[in-house]
């Protein structure tokens, strides 16, 4: 675990990647965390049972290089929160949260994630628990509301109730979450974003370090945001268009990476993972949107998803292959502006 007067000097002001199912994986971990040396990663959501009842080391293992890391928590049974948070600080996590804003069913049925807005007095016992187990920061993710509780106020009421055990870190999704009648999918995108909701609660709690996530997608937007609150919390953009946490370092001042320097810096860790037994298909769909919006990256897309990415040789040639395809294209510009001379 890294020193955390070093981390909360770094993490000024506080960026992470949103904790996304299936996504955000060991292995996209270590390749966000090219981009940038400061910002915050989250593990997927992994449930209190799986951790206790289940194979613990599969979903706690993380790679040294990641650091500062979060992982996620889901459950509302505060003696097993407080247990899995106790079992991450010994393996050397930064912080942990607690996910009281995912709207799947599943998670619905055992009283995990968002639908627990609608009990904050339990929220409140566990984040207590998980506080008194460890010496790392406790945080809370949730949404401004779910079904019929869409007030500013009731939001405020869940802040404040759990507010009062001393987490006073709080990550917050600017959309409600309509639990009866909207996929997961759905959550996602219809409810409208509310940000002014989570800029008056900075305003109403300035004393809590109060961060912002829903639908953020570029350097710009989370330069605005900062305006208004501690962090921001950046989802699916920051997987499909990976540069942006690039793009990101200039808040530090930190000179952006060149995207091939990343590979290059990428192909040990696959041939590594790959010695240990994982199929380069799980490994390389994480860098599917190292290139997007520049010439060739279409191609490269094409060559490692769905399995065509055999064996590193293959990785490598996808890379010479858009190497190529942007020389080519800078070459046409170049000739263009001189003929336009």
């Amino acid at each position: 675990m890294t020193d955390l007067k070093t981390i909360e000097q770094q993490l000024q002001p506080r960026i992470s990647v949103a904790p996304m199912m299936d996504w955000t994986t060991k292995d996209y971990r270590f390749f966000a965390r090219l981009f940038n040396l400061n910002i915050i990663l989250y593990t997927e959501m992994v449930t209190t049972g799986a951790i206790i009842h289940g194979d613990a080391k599969r979903h706690l293992d993380f790679n040294q290089e990641e650091h500062p890391i979060v992982l996620q928590l889901g459950g509302s049974n505060p003696k097993e929160l407080a247990t899995c948070t106790k079992m991450a600080q010994d393996w050397g996590y930064d912080e942990v949260n607690l996910n009281v804003g995912c709207p799947s069913d599943r998670v619905q049925n055992n009283k995990i994630g968002a639908c627990l807005m609608a009990e904050p007095d339990l929220v409140a016992e566990c984040i207590a628990e998980m506080r008194n187990a460890v010496d790392i920061p406790v945080t809370v993710k949730h949404r401004i509301g779910i079904d019929d509780m869409q007030s500013y106020e009731e939001m405020l009421h869940f802040v404040n109730t759990v507010a009062k055990t001393g987490c006073n870190n709080f990550i917050v999704h600017a959309r409600i979450a309509l639990l009866q009648g909207l996929s997961p999918k759905e959550n996602r995108e219809i409810p409208p974003l509310r940000y002014e909701d989570v800029y008056r609660l900075k305003q109403d709690r300035p004393d809590l370090i109060i961060e912002i996530n829903g639908g953020i997608k570029t350097y710009a937007e989370t330069v605005e945001h900062l305006k208004h609150v501690d962090g921001v919390m950046i989802g699916r953009e920051a997987y499909h268009n990976p540069y942006l946490l690039a793009e990101l370092g200039q808040l530090w001042n930190l000179e952006a990476p060149d995207r091939f320097d990343i590979m290059q810096q990428m192909m040990p860790y696959i041939a590594q993972r790959m010695a240990e037994g994982a199929p380069l298909s799980i490994i390389t769909r994480h860098i599917l949107g190292l290139f997007q919006n520049l010439p060739g990256a279409r191609k490269w897309r094409q060559a490692l998803s769905g399995g065509n990415a055999k064996t590193l040789k293959d990785v490598e040639t996808a890379l010479f292959n858009i190497q190529e395809a942007m020389k080519r294209t800078e070459e046409y510009l170049l000739e263009q502006q001189v003929q336009n001379l």
